[in-house]
C-alpha cells in the first residue's frame, strides 16, 4: 500500500508517444486517478490533445523531437510503434524509463525481425522467407521455389491491414511495393485469435482471457472481436501460455498483445505482436474487471495489475471510415443507439473521416454471444461513417 501511495503522490509525469484514441482511452484512467501525462503528435487536433497535461506536436519518426519530448517526462510509453527508436535508445542510455524498452520495439516495428526472433525462440509461427525486392521473389517463382498462393508482408511501417497482401498470382505480385519484406505460407486459419499481457518491471504478470478476432477480407483489418474466444478449455489454455512464452521472451513490461492463428489441424501460431494497447482489448472498458487501458498505467508505474477476468460476454465492432469518404466526419444514424440496454459507443473524436480509418468502436454486452453477435452486426449494417 505505501508503494502505490508513494506513486500517486509523485510528480512523475509520463510521456505518450501518439495521440491517438489509444492516448485518449489512457488518458480517460490518468485523469480519473490525477496522473500528469505529456502527450506528442503530428496531428495538432489528434483525440488526445484535449484530455492531457501538455501536448507537444511533431514528427514520431523524426530523432531531435523524440529526443527533447523524452527529456520533459520521466516515464516513455508508446502507443504506435513507428516511433524514431534512436531517440529511444539515447533516452534510455541517460537513465530514462522507457517501457516498451527500445530494443524490443526495434525488433517488433521490423516484421522481419519480429519473424527471426520467434524462429530464433523456438515459438512457433509461419514459415517465411526475408526478402530485399521484388526481383528476389520474382526469381523464387520463376526457379520453382515459391508458388502461389503466399502472404506478402512489408517489413517496416505497416498497420491496420496495411503493407499485408494475399498474393494469388502475377497480377497480384505487380501491385505490391518494391522493398524490403517477407513472404509467408498461407496458413489455414480456423481463427484468429489474441491474448493480451500485462508485465510490471518487478516481475508480476498474467494474461486477459483469449479473445476471437474476425478480419474484413477487403481491408484486412480487425471488424469484430468475440469475447471469450469460442474455442476448447483446451485451446484457450494453450494460447493463453503461448502468449505468456511470447512475453517472456521479449522480456516486455507493459502491455503485449499477442495475435495467433488457430489452424484447421489445431495448431496455434504466432502472428505478431503489439507493445501497447490494442483494438482486441478494447472490449476489455466494459468486459473484464480492469481496461488495458487501466493495466497500461498501473503496469508502468509498477503498480499491482488488475483483475483480467471477463465480466460479461461481449463483441465489439470497429467504426470505420466508409469508401469513398473523406472530409469532416459524420455518424450516420449512431443518435439510434444511445439508451439500447447493453450497447457502449465510444468516439474517438477525429474531425476528419476518409476511408477504412478507425473512428471508433461500440461494445455490446450481453449474457449471450450469439445474441451479441447478432446486435453487432446488426450495428455494422446500420451506422455509417462518413463525411458532411
Amino acid at each position: 500500500m505505501h508503494k502505490e501511495n508513494q506513486m500517486f503522490s509523485s510528480n512523475k509525469t509520463i510521456g505518450i508517444l501518439g495521440g491517438g484514441q489509444l492516448g485518449k482511452m489512457t488518458l480517460e484512467v490518468s485523469n480519473k486517478w490525477g496522473i500528469k501525462i505529456y502527450i506528442l503528435d503530428p496531428d495538432e487536433n489528434c483525440p488526445s490533445k484535449s484530455l492531457c497535461s501538455k501536448f507537444f506536436h511533431g514528427d514520431l519518426m523524426d530523432f531531435e523531437t523524440v529526443y527533447n519530448f523524452g527529456k520533459e517526462v520521466d516515464i516513455i510509453t508508446i502507443e504506435i510503434e513507428n516511433i524514431n527508436v534512436k531517440a529511444l535508445e539515447k533516452l534510455k542510455k541517460e537513465n530514462k524509463i522507457i517501457y516498451p524498452q527500445p530494443e524490443i520495439l526495434k525488433i517488433i516495428q521490423d516484421k522481419s525481425l519480429q519473424k527471426e526472433f520467434y524462429l530464433n525462440n523456438g515459438i512457433p509461427s509461419t514459415p517465411f522467407k526475408v526478402c530485399a525486392s521484388k526481383e528476389e521473389i520474382e526469381s523464387d517463382i520463376s526457379n520453382g521455389n515459391r508458388t502461389y498462393p503466399f502472404i506478402w508482408k512489408s517489413s517496416k511501417m505497416g498497420y491496420d491491414g496495411y503493407g499485408v497482401k494475399l498474393i494469388n498470382g502475377y497480377g497480384c505480385l505487380e501491385k505490391i511495393p518494391d522493398k524490403h519484406c517477407i513472404i509467408e505460407d498461407k496458413a489455414e486459419i480456423e481463427k484468429e485469435l489474441s491474448v493480451m499481457v500485462v508485465s510490471t518491471p518487478s516481475g508480476e504478470q498474467i494474461n486477459y482471457p483469449v479473445v476471437e478476432m474476425e478480419f474484413n477480407s477487403k481491408s484486412n483489418q480487425v471488424e469484430y472481436i468475440i469475447s471469450p474466444a469460442r474455442i476448447s478449455d483446451q485451446l484457450m489454455r494453450k494460447a493463453e501460455n503461448l502468449a505468456l512464452d511470447v512475453s517472456r521472451s521479449y522480456g516486455s513490461i507493459g502491455l503485449l498483445a499477442v495475435e495467433m492463428f488457430l489452424t484447421k489441424n489445431g495448431d496455434i501460431l504466432v502472428n505478431e505482436v503489439a507493445p501497447r494497447p490494442h483494438n482486441s482489448y478494447h472490449f476489455s472498458i466494459e468486459g473484464s474487471e480492469t481496461s488495458q487501458f487501466e493495466q497500461l498505467i498501473r503496469s508502468i508505474l509498477d503498480l499491482p495489475i488488475g483483475k483480467t477476468d471477463i465480466t460479461n460476454n461481449a463483441v465489439m465492432v470497429n467504426l470505420v471510415g466508409e469508401n469513398n469518404t473523406k472530409g469532416p466526419v459524420f455518424y450516420k444514424n449512431l443518435d439510434q443507439l444511445i439508451g439500447i440496454k447493453g450497447v457502449n459507443p465510444h468516439i474517438y473524436g477525429k474531425k476528419e473521416t476518409r476511408p477504412n480509418r478507425k473512428m471508433g468502436h461500440i461494445t455490446v454486452i450481453n449474457s449471450n454471444i450469439d445474441e451479441a453477435i447478432k446486435i453487432a452486426r446488426e450495428i455494422k449494417q446500420n451506422i455509417k461513417v462518413t463525411s458532411t
